[in-house]
């Protein structure tokens, strides 16, 4: 039987990181395409040559890994270049996340997706979407005190994401994070038992 998974994703300053973590204190197993991406972009990480000969060398850091900081701005300053390093990286994303879910020993895997809505292919390979919903003005708040962005920049990258709306509308749950981490947990340990339901339901429907 495939593996059971659960994709989750929110937007910027959600609290993916956290409920995340919860989840996997729950016992869920973790596939986090964030740090997959790090992974194949750090020094000889196995996507830096396509993305040195695609970009050139200016686009990588001293240490040989991608500089993110150049990469940020020539996404930002020429419109084709975000598709271009998309083109590169996400198969190589999608297909390492794929052997790391169906290799995952726990009952069920979280996989952590933070553009799952934009991306439009991960919907397929997930049994449920999970979608963590703040205020927006939350995500701003908590985007500036982490990083030190000013409103406006943490509004242009939201507005580069998925809508809250969107990302509603494609959820098979919902978790609220707008208040105090008792809230949280509360709401992961309910979820946490109704994934354990339907794996069961869905082992039994596969035998």
């Amino acid at each position: 039987m495939s593996q059971y998974v659960v994709g989750l994703t929110g937007g910027i300053g959600s609290g993916k990181s956290t409920v995340a973590d919860l989840f996997v204190e729950q016992g869920a197993g973790l596939v986090d395409t964030d740090a997959i991406a790090h992974e194949l972009t750090q020094a000889g990480g196995a996507a830096l040559a396509a993305l040195a000969t695609e970009f050139g060398p200016g686009i990588l850091a001293a240490d040989g890994a991608l500089d993110r900081v150049a990469m940020r701005r020539l996404v930002f300053a020429d419109p084709s270049a975000r598709g271009r390093l998309e083109s590169i990286l996400h198969p190589l994303i999608r297909e390492v996340s794929r052997q790391r879910s169906q290799a995952a020993p726990e009952p069920y895997v979280i996989l952590a997706v933070p553009l799952l809505v934009e991306s439009g292919t991960y919907r397929e390979r997930c049994d449920r979407i999970v979608v963590i919903d703040c205020p927006e003005n939350l995500q701003i708040e908590r985007v500036m005190t982490r990083s030190g962005l000013t409103a406006d920049e943490v509004r242009a990258i939201m507005a580069a994401q998925a809508t809250r709306q969107q990302r509603l509308a494609v959820a098979d749950d919902v978790v609220v994070n707008d208040a105090d981490k008792a809230k949280l947990i509360g709401q992961i340990k309910a979820l946490h038992a109704n994934y354990l339901a339907l794996l069961a339901e869905h082992a039994n429907g596969s035998e």
